[in-house]
């Protein structure tokens, strides 16, 4: 009877050693994308919208090509204005190559002639090159996800100007889901990197754990505050970005 007494004292003692600090967060993705547009371009069709959940390599939107297409068909031509060159003066070089062996024409005209030949077969090579940079870019047109994702937010529509670099719509990995929250550097000393905590996301009633996974500084933040980033368990569960959660991190008041 005395041990179990003893044991329950032990218990109670330990117990009171315990605190928990407590604070509130929100479920984030560690690997949000902003999609955006390489090209200017007006937008032929949206295919997400929010709150659609996408595969990896699905089209998000499609710009139109009136634009490439005209680039595209100028190139077409310059190239085709290069080659009926060369074989113009092909037909000319050879006629004087001919005379040049039988002593007909001096050296320099067929010396000239084959610069004119080379700078002629280097510009072909350049339109070419040049065609197929401008036939590269359709495949800018069509603008897919890079991953599995949710679309949290679609800042476009059809028939609208897309702007190279401006944000079309974001992606949010739900692989890769954490919790933020935001510390007081005086509690920073209880709180180290790789320490487990207690996760509740009351919406879903979900009661799960956690892990620091990283300590950041809150460089706008004016109330001396650091940012943690918690991985957890999501136990199946369906659980999106913007959640409130809750969480308690066990503190030893010795320390």
């Amino acid at each position: 009877m005395k041990k179990i007494n003893i044991f329950f004292v032990l218990l109670i003692l330990c117990n009171i050693n315990l605190i928990a600090l407590e604070l509130s967060g929100t479920v984030i993705s560690d690997n949000e994308k902003i999609i955006t547009s390489r090209y200017m371009g007006y937008i032929k069709n949206v295919y997400a919208n929010e709150g659609d959940f996408v595969k990896k390599g699905d089209i998000l939107y499609e710009i139109d090509s009136s634009s490439i297409d005209s680039k595209r068909k100028e190139a077409e031509l310059n190239l085709q204005i290069q080659e009926n060159n060369l074989d113009d003066l092909e037909i000319n070089y050879q006629r004087y190559k001919r005379l040049y062996e039988k002593d007909l024409v001096p050296k320099y005209d067929l010396e000239q002639l084959e610069l004119k030949r080379k700078n002629i077969k280097n510009m072909i090579s350049i339109a070419k090159a040049k065609l197929n940079e401008v036939k590269y870019q359709y495949r800018y047109l069509k603008i897919k996800a890079p991953n599995d994702g949710l679309i949290i937010r679609k800042n476009i529509k059809s028939g609208e100007l897309a702007m190279p670099n401006a944000p079309a719509m974001i992606l949010s990995d739900l692989n890769s889901l954490k919790i933020r929250t935001d510390v007081n550097e005086n509690n920073l000393s209880n709180i180290s990197i790789g320490q487990e905590v207690d996760i509740i996301i009351e919406s879903i009633n979900l009661k799960s754990q956690g892990k620091i996974t990283s300590i950041i500084p809150n460089m706008q933040s004016m109330t001396h505050s650091f940012i943690i980033k918690i991985s957890f368990d999501k136990k199946d569960k369906n659980i999106y970005p913007g959640m409130y959660s809750k969480i308690s991190i066990k503190l030893d008041k010795n320390e």
